[in-house]
């Protein structure tokens, strides 16, 4: 098992602290203050010295962390900023553009940086072939594993069930200068038995599923319901050789032993390597803060 975070050579992201259940994160010239139910710990900095750094403060609203509650809450401005702004991503080479949304997020989630180092480094390294190996990226969010993927020469295919969210990823492909993704707003799982039944196969699967959520024409989707069948569906549509797979879970309970043995289980012991571990963030006193859980298998 590894434990596995940003490089310090990314500049436009760092956690500056993290304590009493929230985080003091800087992207790009900007420092935000958000909720973060991991960060047991007391802070290391006082609360005056995080409003002053902080551009902006996220309150949650009623009932803010149940389910179906992601959107409930506002911005506090402490200081002037854009609402919507530029970060780079040097290490693979794209760019993603952030900005202020009501659920708390900004456009990416830092701690998944390794991941798109691994699925960069991956696409690299299959043999060369006439075609272009072919990527899945479901759960996709704003794109940054998709275009991990397009940057090191694979032939993309980024689904998520918000389309707001496919429309965000499609202008981050913009700024890092790529084409090509091929773009799909779509249920995950539905997507993957279809795909399965028609006998298309992929070089590279990546998921990244929610707790909860539902599908564009109301499928409802519970991961603990619904991961193992995904997983199934996958492993009929990941080729038998030369290909990988990346799991990434953030929900609450799920652990590292867990993600590992749902791979086993669902893509058997026919592989090259299989790797499994946590993704962190550690801030300037050395805390780290335990973000989600992957495995990541190689045929």
């Amino acid at each position: 098992m590894t434990i596995e975070q940003p490089s310090a050579a990314w500049k436009d992201y760092e956690l500056i602290d993290s304590g009493d259940f929230s985080k003091l994160e800087r992207f790009g010239p900007y420092v935000t203050i958000r909720p973060e139910p991991k960060a047991l710990w007391h802070k290391s900095l006082s609360d005056a010295e995080w409003r002053r750094m902080a551009h902006t403060e996220f309150k949650p609203g009623a009932g803010f962390g149940k389910a179906g509650k992601e959107d409930n809450g506002t911005w506090n401005m402490l200081h002037k900023m854009q609402e919507q702004w530029t970060i780079a991503y040097p290490a693979v080479g794209f760019n993603l553009r952030l900005g202020l949304t009501a659920f708390k997020h900004v456009g990416v989630f830092p701690e998944q940086a390794p991941n798109w180092d691994f699925i960069y480094r991956s696409v690299r390294e299959l043999p060369a072939k006439p075609e272009p190996p072919k990527v899945l990226n479901l759960f996709a969010y704003t794109g940054g594993a998709s275009l991990a993927a397009a940057k090191a020469g694979a032939q993309v295919t980024h689904l998520d069930a918000v389309r707001q969210v496919v429309t965000w990823a499609r202008g981050n492909m913009e700024l890092s200068g790529l084409d090509g993704i091929r773009w799909i707003v779509e249920d995950a799982l539905k997507f993957a038995r279809r795909e399965a039944r028609r006998g298309n196969r992929y070089q590279g699967l990546i998921l990244d599923p929610p707790a909860y959520g539902h599908g564009p024409d109301g499928e409802r989707w519970k991961l603990d319901e619904c991961l193992f069948d995904l997983l199934e569906q996958c492993n009929a549509i990941l080729a038998p050789e030369d290909s990988f797979l990346v799991l990434n879970l953030y929900s609450n309970g799920y652990s590292a032993v867990l993600a590992d043995t749902l791979v086993r289980s669902a893509f058997g012991t026919k592989f090259a390597s299989l790797d499994y571990g946590e993704l962190v963030l550690r801030d300037r006193f050395g805390k780290q803060l335990p973000l989600s859980v992957f495995s990541r298998l190689k045929r």
